[in-house]
């Protein structure tokens, strides 16, 4: 609840510092005195657009600062701070400031950190309910009527929403199974193609590698043959050195017996053939070994040169050959197996859609009937307030598919007509915002006990009424203020009674600076405010008569 609100320095308030407390607090001062002042100040607090007419004549800025306390911080709030990155320990005061400078603009912090206005805007209405002449926000807001109606009529939805996830899942996953199964057909002549073009060639892992090696062996092996053909030529023609040799040896032999040397000489060209010989038969074998085969070569090329067009083709590598062979085929069996997939994963939406109608259906009739009770508890508030020709009419309207979610598949709206015959409008549509007031009040009491915002405030709820209604209005107050925190602007004694705090709020001048104070009364204070509500400018022993009998009636 708001405990504490610090002003500085806006319209006419020049420092003020306000301190509430649990139950009702009332706020009185006569017409102009600057009620309105101290809404518009809590109201930046709130994110409310920063006015630089709002900033005190000779004044450069203006600050405002609003201090909340629970016992455990609201889950709406903890969240939104948690999203924005904004530490809170756990029974820390919640304390948000906004500075706004004469020359524009605006600055907020949320416990000494810095905070955007939107943030505030986010927290405001888990924080201050405001009812006033022209509200547009709280009850008049149909975004949160269904869940008003659901706290009032005890409905859990927790189990709808977990149906309605499981709904969404299993649907999502048959739509993104159709879109695989509508690709991979679109694919598949394209697949087949591939795949066979592939299976024909039928690329082996590491084949490339082997490809290569063979070839640079064939290509080499090339090279020397070539070497090795003309070598062949040389020891073969008429004219090669061991034919020379062995003519040399034959010639050398028939003189050889002449001069000893002549026998030495015989015995080194001996050697020699012999030595020629065997060189012969060696470049014979080599020549053997080295012969190469040139269709061989060219078809180790020819396949080396068809693996990696083919993988250019498919944007890998030529060892990524067979693995890519493999998800063509795993997609086209895909394709086979798909429609049976698709229709298990049918049947599995058809039956979470099942379960989550059920269950929505159910929490539907659970709504409208807590409506029908909801319009007569309210019907029961509307004649002491001076409302008895009004009506409420809660609609649990059925909404189109595309709009079902975790809430359900309805629409809930609290409609009005203040008189009979009348058509049911929307609460804000109401023409008499005094009339909206106290119908927002009958409201409030007929869904006390449904939670809300920690901090309420009804502005003027009283104005033109008085008497029974003003005191119908008291009492329903102070009701509502009983378990929680309520502060009401009003111009009613019989409201004003009914205050666990009084607050005054007063505007003095003194011929140069006018200034806006604000008064927390004590009882005779209270006594006194309380007459002059009743008597006016002067105050009569017969008003604080009136005001006695008022404040020991409460």
């Amino acid at each position: 609840m708001l405990t504490r609100l610090s002003i500085r320095n806006i319209v006419l308030i020049e420092a003020l510092e306000l301190e509430f407390g649990r139950g009702l607090g009332v706020l009185t001062g006569e017409t102009g005195a600057g009620k309105s002042i101290l809404l518009d100040a809590l109201g930046l607090v709130l994110g409310n657009r920063a006015e630089s007419a709002l900033v005190r004549g000779g004044e450069d800025k203006a600050s405002v600062t609003g201090t909340f306390e629970f016992a455990t911080l609201p889950p709406p709030v903890a969240e939104a701070l948690d999203d924005a990155g904004l530490e809170l320990e756990p029974g820390e005061p919640l304390l948000i400031r906004r500075q706004l400078k004469a020359d524009g603009g605006s600055k907020a912090w949320i416990n000494d950190q810095p905070a955007g206005v939107a943030l505030l805007r986010e927290l405001a209405p888990h924080l201050v309910e405001l009812h006033g002449q022209h509200d547009d926000r709280g009850l008049v807001n149909p975004r949160g009527h269904r869940l008003l109606l659901d706290r009032y009529g005890g409905a859990d939805a927790a189990a709808l929403a977990a149906a309605w996830s499981a709904w969404r899942g299993a649907q999502e996953r048959l739509e993104q199974a159709r879109e695989r199964l509508d690709q991979a057909k679109t694919d598949q002549d394209l697949l087949l193609a591939h795949l066979a073009e592939l299976t024909a060639l039928e690329p082996q892992a590491g084949e490339e590698a082997r490809l290569a090696g063979t070839r640079a062996a064939m290509q080499k092996g090339e090279k020397l043959s070539g070497d090795l053909e003309e070598l062949r030529h040389i020891w073969e023609g008429s004219d090669s050195p061991l034919a020379a040799l062995r003519v040399a040896a034959r010639r050398l032999d028939r003189i050889a017996e002449e001069h000893p040397l002549l026998a030495e000489a015989l015995a080194a060209l001996d050697r020699a053939v012999i030595e020629a010989g065997e060189a012969e038969e060696r470049l014979q074998r080599a020549a053997e070994a080295l012969d190469h085969d040139p269709a061989a070569l060219d078809a180790a090329e020819t396949r080396l040169f068809e693996l990696r067009a083919i993988a250019r083709k498919h944007r890998c590598e030529v060892d990524e050959l067979p693995e890519t062979m493999r998800r063509m085929r795993a997609a086209l069996d895909a394709i086979e197996g798909g429609e049976a997939e698709l229709d298990a994963l049918e049947d599995a939406a058809r039956r979470t859609r099942e379960r989550y109608e059920t269950q929505a259906r159910g929490l539907h009739d659970l709504r409208v009937e807590a409506a029908l009770r909801l319009d007569a508890a309210v019907a029961g508030e509307l004649a002491p307030l001076k409302l008895d020709a009004a009506s409420l009419r809660t609609a649990v309207v059925e909404l189109p598919e595309e709009r079902w979610g975790a809430h359900g598949m309805d629409g809930v709206e609290f409609l009005i007509s203040t008189n009979p015959g009348a058509d049911h409008a929307p609460l804000g549509k109401i023409a008499s915002g005094g009339e909206l007031s106290r119908f927002i009040l009958a409201l409030k009491v007929a869904l006390a006990e449904q939670g809300g915002a920690a901090t309420v405030i009804f502005d003027e709820i009283d104005r033109g009424v008085g008497g029974a209604v003003a005191s119908a209005i008291g009492e329903r107050l102070a009701r509502l203020a009983s378990g929680g925190q309520l502060l009401a602007v009003t111009h009613s004694p019989q409201v004003a009674a009914r205050g666990t705090t009084h607050y005054m709020i007063a505007k003095s001048s003194d011929g140069t600076v006018t200034r806006t104070s604000v008064a927390r009364l004590d009882e005779a204070g209270r006594q006194e405010e309380i007459a002059r509500m009743l008597s006016g400018a002067e105050v009569t022993p017969e008003a604080r008569a009136q005001a006695d009998r008022l404040l020991e009636g409460v």
